[in-house]
This record gives structure tokens, sequence and C-alpha cells, in this order.
């Protein structure tokens, strides 16, 4: 799943593609992606422009004119390339954004789990599931006391608690497990029993591994790409996910993988203490 780096990265290169472009019709090729009205997606959105993109966490809001924002939440293997009207459709290509200059946004999705919504602007917070995230990475509201209190009033393992978005926002499987080793926490660690000094650690790894991805351009493990069909860079720095098998390169240990509510989870047995 693209998680927050690849998310950003996705609206940086799609930005200047198609901001200032205006929509002349909708084709919904798979309606289902689209989570609200299917009707009024076709009939609003005809006459709009796309005068910006911002994104919160795993979302991303496509600002059109007439105060309108189409949400869009890219899942697991969801991705948007520019083509023209006329170009052969992609058997996975479901939604498709025709512009009046006959350029073509389409949006591709192997596994049909990324959804669109179409709401007025400024309500995301009140309508779609960004109401229910906690603070991002790398923000005054994502502070280290934060992370402290927060942590201390659960009583849950700390993988769990990290991916289910209402702690931090953002954050998926691959950079959980980075951040996990790095601050040499093991992941069925119970969020209570940390103590608070390695909660200050782990705070300072998530903000520092998320900006570094960020600059590199997200993660390409699977099928991640960009608006213009790129990789990202970040894949070459991972130091624990994807190694399963392979030593530690802090002390050596072999890595092990285990299931953590159905993720995959590598992790040193090692060096990464467990807090029980």
């Amino acid at each position: 799943m693209p998680e927050m780096p690849e998310v950003e990265t996705v609206r940086r290169t799609l930005l200047p593609l198609i901001k200032g472009k205006t929509i002349e019709k909708v084709v919904l090729w798979y309606p289902m992606i689209v989570a609200t009205d299917h009707d009024e997606f076709l009939k609003e959105l005809p006459g709009k422009k796309i005068i910006g993109i911002d994104r919160y966490a795993k979302y991303l809001l496509i600002r059109l004119s007439d105060n309108l924002t189409i949400v869009s939440h890219l899942r697991m293997e969801g991705k948007y390339h520019l083509t023209t009207e006329d170009a052969p459709k992609d058997k996975h290509d479901h939604v498709e954004f025709v512009f009046t200059d006959k350029t073509a946004l389409r949006y591709n999705d192997v596994r049909k789990f990324g959804r669109m919504q179409l709401i007025i602007t400024g309500t995301e917070r009140q309508v779609t599931g960004i109401k229910k995230l906690g603070p991002e990475p790398n923000t005054p509201e994502f502070s280290q006391q934060y992370l402290i209190d927060n942590l201390k009033k659960k009583h849950k393992n700390i993988k769990n608690v990290l991916l289910d978005q209402t702690t931090v926002a953002g954050l998926g499987n691959i950079y959980v497990d980075e951040t996990l080793w790095q601050s040499k926490i093991h992941p069925l660690s119970i969020t209570n029993k940390i103590p608070a000094e390695k909660v200050a650690d782990l705070w300072e790894n998530i903000n520092q591994t998320i900006a570094l991805a960020t600059e590199k351009r997200g993660t390409t493990v699977h099928s991640y790409l960009d608006a213009n069909g790129e990789v990202g860079g970040y894949q070459e720095m991972l130091q624990v996910y994807g190694h399963v098998g392979e030593e530690c390169p802090r002390c050596g240990n072999i890595f092990e993988k285990i299931k953590v509510s159905g993720r995959g989870t590598t992790f040193c047995p090692h060096c990464q203490v467990i807090y029980k």
C-alpha cells in the first residue's frame, strides 16, 4: 500500500500534470471506485477546473472550482497517469477524467480497492475517513510528548497501534517495521510498557524516516509508481523490511518474520527488545 511518502510523491508529480485543466467529461468503467453518488459524480464534474492538490496522510485531496473536492485513497495499488482520450484502455483503468484539451487522467487499480468521494471542500474532516486520523509526522501536533502520553494510555502491541492511523497518520507496514528496528523496539511490545526514552527514540525515527523517504520519492517494493510512472528510491535504504533471513546490519543476528494481526512483520529477535 502506498504510505505517506508515496502519496506525497504522487501529489507532487500529479499536480503539474493536471493543475489548471478543465474537466469535460468523466467515465466510470468500474463505478464502485466512487464511494459517493455515481450520478452526481458524473453530473457535477464536467466544467470544473483543477485548482490544486492537497494531501492528508494517505489521502489525496483534488481541489476543484466551485468549492468541490475529490478525496482519493489509493489503497493497495491505485495509480494515476495522464494520457489522451483516444489512448487504448488498460484492463485495470477504472475511472477517466477527460479534459477540454483532450488529455485524460486515468485511475488504474489492479485490485479495485481504491476509493474516491466527491465532497464540498472543507468537509473532509467531517464526512471522510480523515476524521478518524491522528496527526502526521513532522507536524507540531505530533510532538514527542504527544506520542509518550498517547502510548501510555494504550495496552496494545506497538505494531498495531502504529498501523491503525489514530495515533499517527500515514505509516504503513514498511515504515513501521523500519522505525521499530531503528528504535530497537520489538513489534509485539505493549505500548504502555515501553520506556519514555524509547518512545522518544521512536518519535525521532518516525519523523526522520518519513522525511527522508519523502525526499527519496517513496519506496517501490511491489507496484508503486508516481504520476510520471517512475519508481521511488527509498527501497535502496531499507534495513529490515524485505530482508527476512538476512543478517541484521546492527548485530549480525538473522532477521525473523511473524504475523501481527495478519501483517507480515520483519524484526531482529536479538536487538529489538520486547517490553511487556
